[in-house]
């Protein structure tokens, strides 16, 4: 059972980080900014999910099913991945390392942005 909620999450996460990624890239197609935005929800959903998770607010299958399923379906770090070595061999280093460390800082502030909002909700 546990396999089915990663596995139905992670096919909802997919299409939502197909739909996402598409929607934002169409208007800004310049820097891989489509991956960027769903890296950046995706670290932010993950604080709230995780922390609810560990607050006893979500029960273990819904984690699965939100973390691991959706969330992992939907976040794009070998997009990201590829992306940084496409910026690198087309010589673009300063878009390239401005492109990993934001990306990096941020997802880890939106991570902690997360969990702090429902630590703040709940007290």
């Amino acid at each position: 059972m546990q396999v089915l909620f990663v596995a139905l999450g992670g096919a909802l996460g997919a299409t939502l980080r197909y739909l996402v990624t598409g929607w934002v890239q169409q208007r800004v197609d310049f820097f891989p900014w489509g991956t960027l935005a769903v890296n950046f929800l995706g670290s932010f959903l993950i604080g709230i999910v995780l922390e609810l998770t560990l607050r006893g607010f979500l029960s273990s299958q819904a984690r699965l099913f939100l973390a691991v399923g959706i969330l992992g379906g939907f976040t794009t770090f070998s997009s990201f991945s590829w992306e940084t070595l496409a910026l690198l061999e087309d010589g673009d280093l300063v878009p390239a390392l401005a492109y990993s460390g934001g990306s990096l800082l941020g997802g880890v502030f939106l991570a902690w942005l997360g969990s702090v909002t429902v630590r703040l909700l709940s007290s």
